[in-house]
């Protein structure tokens, strides 16, 4: 299998090639691409800049479509566990996010569950059921069945389309090598005593997606509570997949000279997260105290 497509190169193809490219983005809907490149007309001149400007571009292409248009690309897509997939005649993509989310292997009353829903679904809004289901487990699908079945028509129409996009995301990201401007930083302060938590061990590692599984670096906070290193991931290193951080938050707070109990409420803190865009920032901090932490993504 040859590798991801460079932007470079994407940014140099003719039209035909650009379609051939990146047109399966969307299912069953070249035009999409086409469109996409006559509004873009990349060069070696003009450049791609990045996964997240191309996909925003044919994202926009679809939002103006009109209705009928955008129906045709709703009722492009097979049901999920369907007849198509029974009869193994799903797009390679499709094919390829049904299998990760264990579409394949559905027991007996699995698939008589998933038939239920899709025909319910069918029956109340007239097209079919569409949910980015890559990372999504069988629990996680027939959850979103039950609560969508819930929406009015239009609601459904726009939720499709939103899917669509996501969908889109994540085939592109499979298709082309990202721009090098993504990298993941860290800060961790100490809100029982309001200062930064300095010379703290952290402990970062990979749980799935592309490069080494596992630890994949171990880093001490400076007196910013910030690495001092900077950045704890960037490059190609920086990839789409779950991660862990580990935050030796107990010794930490045994160095401080704070008052704990004989066995420590909070000894190791892990903090585990997801990147899905290669190309941007994620910022993840810990804010902590003896007796409880909290995160967010930061900026």
């Amino acid at each position: 299998m040859p590798g991801p497509l460079s932007l470079a190169d994407l940014s140099t193809t003719n039209d035909s090639d650009f379609v051939a490219a990146v047109g399966g983005a969307y299912e069953k809907s070249p035009w999409v691409g086409e469109v996409t490149f006559k509004k873009l007309k990349p060069s070696a001149s003009n450049p791609i800049a990045s996964i997240a400007v191309l996909h925003a571009a044919m994202a926009k292409i679809v939002d103006l479509a009109d209705v009928d248009k955008k129906l045709d690309l709703i009722n492009s897509h097979p049901d999920l566990a369907g007849k198509a997939a029974l009869a193994d005649s799903l797009t390679e993509e499709s094919k390829e996010e049904q299998s990760k989310a264990g579409l394949n292997s559905l027991t007996e009353d699995e698939l008589a569950r998933f038939t239920k829903m899709n025909d319910a679904y069918k029956s109340k809004f007239g097209f079919v059921f569409i949910l980015a289901v890559r990372n999504a487990t069988k629990t996680t699908i027939l959850k979103s069945f039950e609560a969508r079945l819930k929406n009015t028509r239009m609601q459904e129409f726009e939720q499709c389309i939103a899917q669509i996009h996501k969908i889109a995301w994540m085939r592109l990201l499979t298709i082309l090598e990202p721009a090098d401007t993504g990298f993941l930083t860290c800060h961790v302060l100490d809100t029982a005593s309001g200062k930064p938590a300095d010379d703290m061990e952290i402990v970062l590692e990979r749980l799935s997606g592309e490069g080494q599984l596992g630890v994949i670096g171990s880093f001490v906070t400076n007196s910013d509570g910030r690495l001092t290193s900077g950045r704890a991931l960037t490059g190609k290193d920086f990839s789409v997949g779950v991660y862990k951080w580990t935050f030796e938050v107990g010794d930490y707070f045994a160095k401080e000279g704070a008052k704990l109990a004989g066995t420590p409420f909070l000894t190791s803190v892990p903090l585990i997260f997801g990147i899905d865009n290669p190309e941007d920032h994620y910022h993840v901090p810990l804010l902590c105290s003896p007796y409880g932490y909290s995160t967010y993504r930061g900026s």
